[in-house]
């Protein structure tokens, strides 16, 4: 299942991302940090949602309550509860 997140707090303004039953995939940046968005897909392709969830969910950027990680685990558990 395809999924497009417009996020939140963020300098990346949207996630693309696929999930296969709760397993993420091809995770992409629109905007923000190049060297961050090119690694933080990689680092969780193939994880679970919970996986990315308790890995990289609640990081704070800088004085930001979020980040583009904790974005991505909301995204993740977005899509995840969408596709039931």
């Amino acid at each position: 299942m395809s999924y497009i997140y417009k996020t939140k707090g963020t300098c990346s303004t949207q996630i693309e991302l696929e999930l296969d039953g709760d397993v993420v995939h091809n995770v992409k940046f629109t905007g923000g940090c190049n060297g961050n968005l090119q690694a933080i897909p990689k680092l969780v392709e193939g994880l679970t949602v919970a996986q990315v969830e308790e890995k990289i969910g609640g990081i704070k950027c800088g004085f930001k309550n979020t980040s583009c990680g904790d974005q991505l685990a909301k995204a993740c558990r977005e899509a995840y509860e969408a596709q039931k």
